[in-house]
């Protein structure tokens, strides 16, 4: 789990706002355990709280699978994990530039968190968990479902639940918004993605336009 992610200069994101949105916002992450042979499952994965941060190295992240997952039997006190927040991308046409040559390449954005397992306890442990990521993606995501009748049912069942925290020591982001293109090809891009209705592009198109306002207000635009 040494290998990080290769991230050229421009697609490196500096500030914490948009790298915890963008965690927020895909909560549903690839948790990856490696080794000779790497186990990987798609699990919701949220905050344990809801400070804001300057510094992602030191947060904790939560997250909870099934007990028969093979993966879980796999986990650890201690063990290093990749959990990997996908945000928005499209394939970008070079039918967009206008210019020729061209080439066509990928716009993503993309979190890595590295960290380390702390395995919680069944019962009331992992109720927590359950309840914490409810709260979280119910607020965000949900329509305001109220699961105080549900928590019995949760008492019930939460003995098939393998909870964990994920004490994160490194993070790695990469927003390929276009930045190795001039502006006004930026531009074109980002229209066309506003654009469209596939996908995330629309979400993608947010993205480049804050980046090229955050650009015009540094160059004094």
């Amino acid at each position: 789990m040494g290998r990080h992610m290769f991230v050229p200069r421009s697609f490196a994101v500096e500030d914490a706002g948009p790298v915890v949105e963008l965690m927020r916002s895909n909560p549903l992450a690839c948790f990856v355990l490696g080794g000779e042979s790497p186990s990987v499952s798609h699990l919701p994965v949220v905050f344990a709280d809801d400070d804001e941060r300057d510094d992602l190295a030191g947060i904790t992240l939560l997250t909870h699978m099934n007990r028969q997952n093979p993966l879980w039997g796999s986990l650890s006190d201690g063990a290093r994990v990749l959990v990997v927040f996908q945000g928005p991308h499209g394939y970008v046409s070079p039918t967009v530039y206008g210019v020729s040559p061209a080439a066509p390449t990928w716009n993503f954005t993309v979190v890595h968190a590295h960290g380390v397992v702390r395995l919680l306890g069944a019962g009331e442990p992992a109720l927590r968990v359950v309840k914490r990521t409810v709260q979280v993606l119910e607020g965000r995501f949900g329509a305001g479902w109220d699961m105080t009748g549900s928590l019995g049912y949760f008492e019930r069942i939460v003995h098939a639940v393998g909870a964990l925290e994920i004490h994160v020591d490194a993070v790695q982001s990469m927003f390929k918004l276009s930045q190795d293109q001039p502006v006004e090809l930026q531009s074109k891009v980002a229209a066309a993605f506003a654009g469209s209705g596939r996908g995330t592009h629309r979400e993608l198109a947010e993205q480049m336009y804050t980046h090229l306002r955050l650009k015009a207000d540094v160059d004094g635009f």
